[in-house]
């Protein structure tokens, strides 16, 4: 049999462990967030392709290298021979681009690490959003000031809501840097709000 003292001691550990355990859910639950965890994420590249000489200094379009992004729902990641329509003949001798010509030559993908990437229970359409005159750097920051990519916004369903809720704020309007023609109609009128239900993102 307990007696009131047991019984208090077992109370107070019933307590203390239940609260240890919130404290540390919370702990593992904010630590893993994607606030936390992907924003800044910026791993190290085969090449250390620079996009503030490319698309800032160049003022090279991101269509040409990210081709059919106002077509399709993903974004492509250009192959070797698109860098090699310059670079056969610009800065070939280059250390940096020593991985990029054996790409070339061997016909062997370079291996980009990806750094935007959605759960996959979320489908994102970059032909939808960039057809009503939403900017890349919507989500993905003013790359043309970037050196090596990295992830700007927590893409977490919350910060897309914000966005749907409130584009106008939220948003950029698209920019002649992107090399997407936009109807002038398109970017005259206000951004419309997006969807909000369940089933506009989780197919």
């Amino acid at each position: 049999m307990f007696n009131s003292t047991i019984d208090k001691q077992l109370k107070r550990a019933f307590t203390g462990a239940l609260l240890l355990a919130g404290i540390g859910l919370l702990v593992f639950y904010f630590g893993r967030h994607p606030r936390v965890m992907d924003v800044g994420y910026r791993p190290q590249q085969p090449v250390p392709f620079d996009h503030s000489v490319h698309s800032g200094n160049l003022k090279i379009a991101c269509v040409y290298c990210h081709t059919s992004v106002e077509k399709s729902a993903h974004s492509t990641v250009p192959p070797t021979s698109t860098c090699m329509n310059c670079h056969t003949a610009v800065k070939r001798d280059s250390p940096k681009l020593k991985r990029v010509l054996e790409s070339y030559e061997k016909n062997i993908a370079l291996g980009w690490i990806r750094v935007h990437r959605l759960p996959d229970y979320a489908f994102f359409n970059h032909s939808r959003h960039i057809n009503v005159g939403i900017d890349c750097a919507s989500c993905h920051g003013e790359v043309e000031t970037l050196g090596v990519i990295v992830q700007k916004k927590p893409l977490t369903m919350g910060w897309c809501l914000d966005c749907h809720r409130n584009p106008a704020k939220y948003s950029i309007r698209t920019r002649p840097i992107t090399g997407v023609d936009v109807r002038p109609e398109v970017l005259a009128t206000a951004l419309k709000k997006g969807p909000q239900n369940c089933s506009a993102c989780h197919h």
